[in-house]
């Protein structure tokens, strides 16, 4: 077994055993990619200010998430078509997740189903809705999340219309996925991964396959996804949303201070500034560039999660500091579910904490709530180069 020390080690090995176009799913940007390199790029801009001779025992990185108590301020982040980066992927995601004592987000557009991820854990976990134009499959969906017991509704605000992910297009990925001779190749090189997928049951959508209109198998997919999405969403739509779940609501996809006070005046509970992972609008700012912005604009009413490039405990530690409550981790727990299914996310789990605490110690503070930009160095024009 080799020694994981870091979320690169996880995407070496991950690289290694998943199937390039699964892979290429989750290291796909839009366009040129540029938002999506600045996520994590972005990062490296910012500094940390180390403090000496302070006393670090009994350091605690346990916070809350939209009222939730968590063992730090991380949640995985709605990924769709986990079960095909590992057999039962969204199974295996959330009981690490549970495990830990973090928020798992289980995506629509997953492979195992609401019922199949509440059948499977005891922890509630979150869930994850596009914003569709049907409205009885969306509140047959919000009611089968509630009768799963999920804790909160994430809404993805930012996907009215997809963009344009190269990689995705010329390797057939799609919903269901349209294999071509070179992926079919290269899943024939992929047997660990195949033996497993043979063995499970759960290889397609299990959201909307038998609960969507018309969609009653995988054949009849296609023809849905083209025209499901709410082109001409806005946000009286997002409100009547809101109107449907009556616990706690989540704006995903929030990366304007604009769009960041809209979000108070339809209730949600939280956003999360997010740019989709550098995967709809190439050429925005990266979350983290954009993050204090967003603070500054409703960070004293609203709580503030952020997404998108966020690779190790110091870019958490970095995102807190900045103001945010919280953070959503895609990729990184991707990359260990990938390499070694449960184990693996797991393994991405302890990485970033243990980063996050070290750091934390090393910045001199000993609590997560004590973070702030004291904590920091910034480049001078950090927030005010693109204006």
């Amino acid at each position: 077994m080799p020694v994981i020390t870091e979320i690169e080690d996880l995407k070496r090995l991950y690289k290694r055993r998943v199937p390039k176009m699964f892979y290429d799913y989750a290291e796909t940007g839009s366009w040129t990619e540029q938002t999506f390199r600045e996520n994590s790029s972005d990062f490296d801009d910012i500094r940390l200010r180390q403090r000496i001779a302070v006393d670090m025992a009994g350091r605690s990185t346990k916070t809350t998430m939209v009222g939730q108590e968590v063992a730090m301020p991380v949640a995985l982040a709605p990924v769709g078509l986990c079960g095909m980066q590992a057999a039962d992927g969204e199974i295996k995601a959330a009981r690490a997740a549970e495990k830990f004592g973090v928020p798992f987000t289980l995506s629509t557009m997953s492979i195992c189903s609401i019922e199949d991820v509440a059948s499977h854990t005891k922890a509630p976990f979150w869930f994850q809705v596009y914003t569709l134009k049907d409205d009885e499959f969306m509140k047959r969906l919000f009611a089968r999340a509630k009768d799963a017991k999920c804790s909160a509704l994430v809404i993805t605000v930012d996907l009215q219309i997809m963009g344009q992910r190269h990689k995705d297009l010329k390797n057939g990925l799609s919903a269901p996925p349209k294999f071509t001779l070179a992926s079919m190749l290269n899943l024939a090189t992929k047997v660990p991964w195949g033996l497993e997928m043979l063995q499970t049951k759960r290889r397609f959508f299990g959201n909307i396959v038998g609960h969507a209109k018309g969609v009653t198998d995988p054949s009849s997919l296609s023809s849905w996804t083209a025209e499901a999405f709410d082109p001409s969403l806005d946000w009286e739509r997002i409100k009547q949303f809101r109107s449907w779940w009556d616990g706690p609501v989540i704006l995903k996809g929030i990366l304007d201070e604009e769009d960041a006070k809209k979000a108070l005046d339809v209730g949600a509970d939280a956003i999360v500034v997010s740019n989709h992972g550098g995967r709809q609008l190439d050429g925005a700012l990266s979350s983290i560039r954009m993050l204090p912005r967003i603070m500054d604009a409703v960070g004293d009413k609203i709580e503030v999660h952020l997404d998108s490039g966020i690779r190790s405990g110091q870019d958490v530690l970095k995102a807190l500091a900045l103001g945010a409550r919280g953070t959503m981790i895609g990729r990184a727990f991707v990359y260990g579910l990938g390499a070694m299914g449960e184990a693996g996310v797991t393994r991405a789990l302890q990485v970033i904490h243990k980063e996050l605490d070290t750091t934390m110690a090393l910045c001199g503070e000993r609590d997560v709530a004590n973070l702030g930009r004291h904590n920091l160095l910034l480049p001078a024009d950090f927030t005010t180069r693109w204006t």
